[in-house]
């Protein structure tokens, strides 16, 4: 990858393409036309057993397990990125203080089951968003009877997304034109101190600008009868019937679930 390209990528337009493809990009993969009940079945597994594990190899595999998964998610290289920017500053984070009072470089040993179940756990929640669009993860907690506002909310927040990049990207070219930019300086860190200041002080007026669209934002989904398919039985109907497990199904959830159980098995073996 040349450095134009890099360039191209971690540029404001660059990651507001990657924010807005991995949401409303489309789920045409395999993992992405499974049904959403199933792939709730298996979030729930995958987010509630590493908690119950103890030993670093079966925690190992079944991150593994769950990166094979992931793989078949497509997930988005941004999200990814943020990922594992998250888990990296939290173990810093947890060996600084652990060093400050007294521990020797042996915390982190002593830290790596706890980060392998954050990685599991939070990777399955990224593969379950990345396998569902917005309208298949409001019809599966619609199936599994969530309640009504739960799933306006969420459905809202999505719809929300592509407002606050819209306004953020307003806000900051406005600031540039009123604001020159500076001279480079030794490793262009006189321009990058000015970028981050400009999105600091974007964030502001790009929530002020925001609220006063979410009006519109809300009317908008109670005309095209958002509310009224949740609350009544014939939309709700006509909603789930898109629904249908199908031998897929059955087999990505069995699959998942032998996998896991061939691994603790394993790891008991060694």
């Amino acid at each position: 990858m040349t450095w134009d390209m890099l360039r191209r990528q971690f540029s404001l337009a660059g990651l507001r393409h990657q924010l807005l493809l991995a949401v409303y990009g489309e789920r045409t993969h395999w993992l992405g036309r499974r049904d959403p009940r199933a792939l709730f079945v298996w979030y729930g597994f995958f987010a509630i057993a590493p908690w119950l594990l103890r030993e670093r190899d079966a925690l190992i595999g079944v991150l593994l397990l769950v990166v094979g998964v992931a793989v078949l998610a497509r997930i988005n290289r941004l999200v990814l990125a943020l990922l594992g920017i998250g888990i990296a500053s939290d173990v810093a984070g947890w060996g600084v203080v652990a060093l400050l009072f007294g521990g020797d470089l042996g915390v982190f040993v002593a830290l790596s089951t706890l980060v392998l179940k954050l990685a599991t756990v939070s990777l399955a929640s990224i593969t379950l968003f990345a396998a569902l669009d917005p309208d298949r993860l409001s019809d599966g907690l619609l199936a599994l009877g969530v309640p009504q506002p739960i799933i306006f909310g969420i459905a809202y927040a999505y719809r929300m997304i592509p407002l606050y990049i819209e306004e953020f990207d307003q806000v900051i070219h406005a600031r540039r034109l009123r604001v020159g930019a500076p001279a480079p300086g030794w490793l262009r860190w006189r321009q990058i101190r000015h970028t981050i200041q400009l999105i600091i002080m974007s964030f502001y007026p790009m929530i002020l600008n925001t609220a006063r669209r979410t009006r519109t934002s809300y009317e908008a989904l109670e005309t095209r009868g958002f509310g009224h398919a949740l609350t009544h039985p014939a939309p709700r109907a006509l909603r789930l019937a898109t629904l249908r497990l199908r031998s897929g199904d059955v087999l990505f959830v069995g699959s998942s679930l032998a996998g896991f159980f061939l691994v603790l098995a394993a790891a008991a073996r060694w």
